[in-house]
C-alpha cells in the first residue's frame, strides 16, 4: 500500500511576505504558489499550501484545482499531492537576460553552496527592501532555510549593504530620505545617513557586506555584489547560516566566494 506523503517540517528563517498593495490577490497567490513549488521542489498537499498562503483550505483548493485544469499543475490522486508540470517550466525560456544567458549566475550560485554548504540566496533592490528572488538551501547539518521572495530591509541587511555599496553616495542619501519618509507610517524603520554611508564606504573596501544577528536572531549573512547586472538592477550573492558558524568560518567562506564569483566571471571580476 502506497504510504500517504507528508510534509517535512523545517524551521524557515524570514517569512513570506505579504502582497503588495494593489495586486490582484488571486493573481498573487497563484504566483506564490509556483515560487513554493519552486524553492521546496517536492509535491505539496493541500494543507501544507494553505498554511504557507495563510488560507482557508477551501480556497486553497480552489486555487490549485484551477492549475490542474490549466495543465500547470499534476495532482496525485493517491498521495493527495501535487507538483508542477513540465508547462511550468516552459514559461520562461525565452528570457534572454545576463541572470539567465547560459546560466552562468545559477551555476555559480550552484558552485557556492556546493563549496560553503551554506545556503545561497540571489537578491535585488524592490523600492526600500532587498528581495531574495532566487535561494538554493544549505545541505550542512548547522544550517537555516531561507525564504524565496523574503524581504529584507535594503538599509539594515547584509544584502541590502552589498546593494547599496553599488551605488553613489548621492544616491544612497536620496533613498535614505525616501525611507525616512515611509517610516513615518510605520512601513519601514528610519536610518540615519551618515552611520549607513560609513557602513557603505567599509563595504566597498572589503568588497563584501557580513552581518549578524541583524534581521534574523542568530542568523548571519555574507554579501557580494556580482559584476553583472540585471537591466540596471545590480545583483548580490549572499550566504546564510548560523551566526557562531558563520563567523568562526568568515575568512575561510570570504576567500571562497570571491574565487569562485572570479572564476564565474573572468572577465569582469
Amino acid at each position: 500500500m502506497r504510504k500517504k506523503w507528508m510534509p517535512e517540517k523545517k524551521h524557515v528563517v524570514g517569512t513570506r511576505p505579504e502582497l503588495p498593495a494593489g495586486v490582484v490577490k488571486s493573481a498573487g497567490r497563484v504566483l506564490q504558489i509556483l515560487e513554493y513549488f519552486d524553492e521546496t521542489q517536492r509535491p505539496a498537499n493541500v494543507v501544507e499550501i494553505a498554511e504557507m498562503l495563510r488560507l482557508p483550505q477551501s480556497s486553497t483548493s480552489a486555487l490549485l484545482r484551477s492549475l490542474v485544469a490549466m495543465g500547470y499543475l499534476y495532482f496525485d490522486r493517491m498521495a493527495r499531492t501535487y507538483i508542477p508540470s513540465c508547462r511550468v517550466a516552459l514559461l520562461g525560456n525565452w528570457v534572454n537576460s545576463p541572470l539567465f544567458m547560459g546560466g552562468v549566475v545559477l551555476q555559480c550560485m550552484e558552485d557556492l553552496r556546493e563549496r560553503t554548504g551554506d545556503a545561497v540566496t540571489l537578491a535585488i533592490q524592490q523600492g526600500v527592501w532587498s528581495q531574495y528572488i532566487h535561494v538554493l538551501q544549505a545541505t550542512s547539518l548547522a544550517r537555516l532555510q531561507l525564504t524565496r521572495g523574503a524581504l529584507r530591509p535594503v538599509a539594515a541587511s547584509g544584502t541590502g549593504f552589498a546593494l547599496l555599496s553599488t551605488l553613489s553616495d548621492a544616491e544612497v542619501r536620496k533613498l535614505a530620505h525616501r525611507i525616512n519618509a515611509e517610516a513615518r507610517t510605520g512601513a519601514v524603520a528610519a536610518v540615519e545617513v551618515d552611520p549607513l554611508l560609513a557602513v557603505l564606504a567599509d563595504v566597498r573596501r572589503q568588497g563584501y557586506a557580513f552581518t549578524t544577528d541583524l534581521v534574523t536572531p542568530g542568523g548571519a549573512v555574507l554579501a557580494m555584489a556580482l559584476p553583472v547586472t540585471d537591466g540596471d538592477r545590480a545583483l548580490v550573492l549572499g550566504l546564510g547560516g548560523i551566526s557562531e558558524v558563520l563567523k568562526k568560518r568568515k575568512a575561510e567562506l570570504v576567500a571562497i566566494m570571491k574565487s569562485t564569483i572570479a572564476e564565474h566571471f573572468p572577465a569582469l571580476g
